[in-house]
């Protein structure tokens, strides 16, 4: 049986804040599609953009952007099912509180649903079939498949480079690396702070009391 085109590489954003991604590749897949997320308008789009045999899908709801890259072959409908698929689970499972995330925050717990949902995409010839019936995704076919060159700076020219073996490619580690100091230091920011202000405290209710009682205390 000939293999199902498949979707390579996937995230979850809020503007240009990913939240958890997820990648079936190594290459640059993570570059380009952050690229992608400072261009983007944050109102509620579908949109598809082309480079050579590889689409972006994106996905815009709510002000929070899936976005997934498949093989062209894949077509729209499918790679689309699956962004709908992962908006339900990710609202299900988040709501509200994405809106305040730091990057990366959620890519421990929703990194696997990304890559369960990407292979099950890719794999299973029933999520076509479920979609066709349950018409979800008639819509899709109305979507513009543009060059991605069009949402990037004019002259600009980045070329997507896929390695079809597992593991992440090296940029998407440095993000990950960057997050993970930076929620470190907004830790021991915090945790200065309140050792500061308990230390504070405890001085001033000291030198009250010792206005009071002496410097000892002894007098209370």
């Amino acid at each position: 049986m000939a293999s199902l085109p498949k979707i390579l590489f996937s995230l979850v954003a809020r503007g240009q804040v990913v939240l958890t991604e997820h990648s079936e590749i190594s290459g640059n897949a993570n570059i380009i599609a952050i690229r992608i997320l400072e261009k983007l308008s944050q109102e509620d789009t579908r949109v598809s953009y082309s480079q050579n045999r590889h689409v972006f899908h994106i996905l815009v709801s709510g002000g929070i952007t899936y976005l997934a890259v498949a093989e062209e072959a894949a077509g729209c409908r499918i790679p689309f099912a699956f962004l709908e698929d992962i908006k339900t689970r990710f609202t299900n499972q988040y709501g509200p509180s994405a809106r305040q995330a730091v990057a990366y925050e959620y890519n421990t717990e929703f990194s696997s649903v990304l890559a369960e949902r990407m292979r099950y995409f890719s794999n299973d010839p029933n999520a076509d079939i479920i979609n066709k019936m349950k018409g979800d995704i008639a819509e899709v076919k109305n979507v513009m498949i543009e060059n991605i060159e069009k949402v990037l700076e004019r002259g600009e020219r980045l070329d997507l480079l896929v390695d079809k073996a597992e593991g992440l490619h090296h940029g998407a580690q440095i993000f990950r690396g960057s997050a993970r100091r930076l929620r470190q230091h907004m830790w021991w920011q915090n945790t200065r702070l309140w050792v500061t202000g308990g230390s504070l405290t405890a001085a001033t209710i000291y030198f009250i009391a010792a206005y009071n009682c002496g410097l000892t205390l002894a007098h209370c």
